[in-house]
């Protein structure tokens, strides 16, 4: 294992928020691709969980736990800093890391405002009890985000879009792993 780095096991509820894309300076930061356009569980988790990048040189294997002394946005991007990386060259090391986080360690969401990671896996019903699938994905198409859902129709799979806005989504019960849409099974 890397100097700075920690054997650990991933937690059971670990979400993957981005990569190390490559060094960042001469003090041992570097620059992070977040996979999400609102970093915050980056920047509120002190122990990030690495995996070696997919493709590529691997510097370390398995999962090794990183203690962040820093993570902040610079210049429109997301740039970090590590307890026992302190140059340049131990920052290298580091590139193509997959970050995971603990989910429990993201930020607490604001009322109606939900983490994509929990809608996904969640039935959509309509009004009427009709069930119109499942959340595969979710779509950012820059006006809204849209559910991508799988139904199965007629013994087939077949994928449906709702747009993720309060015109159509009338609740989302994250315990009772439901959303409940304004919405027709032939829309």
């Amino acid at each position: 294992m890397l100097p700075g780095l920690e054997a650990a096991d991933l937690p059971s509820d670990a979400i993957e928020v981005g990569r190390i894309s490559d060094a960042w300076g001469i003090k041992g930061w570097f620059r992070v691709l977040p996979y999400s356009a609102d970093p915050e569980a980056l920047f509120s988790s002190k122990r990030w969980f690495l995996m070696p990048a997919e493709k590529g040189a691997k510097t370390f294997s398995g999962v090794a736990k990183l203690a962040i002394v820093q993570a902040k946005m610079h210049s429109g991007m997301v740039v970090a800093s590590a307890r026992d990386f302190d140059d340049r060259t131990a920052a290298e090391t580091l590139r193509g890391a997959r970050i995971f986080v603990a989910r429990s360690s993201f930020p607490t969401a604001q009322k109606d405002e939900y983490y994509w990671v929990d809608l996904i896996g969640l039935n959509v019903v309509n009004r009427e009890g009709v069930a119109l699938g499942t959340v595969k994905e979710l779509l950012s198409t820059g006006a809204q985000t849209v559910l991508v859902m799988d139904c199965d129709q007629a013994g087939k799979t077949i994928e449906r879009m709702i747009p993720f806005v309060s015109v159509y989504i009338d609740d989302v019960d994250l315990p009772g792993r439901r959303i409940l849409v304004d919405w027709q099974a032939d829309f």
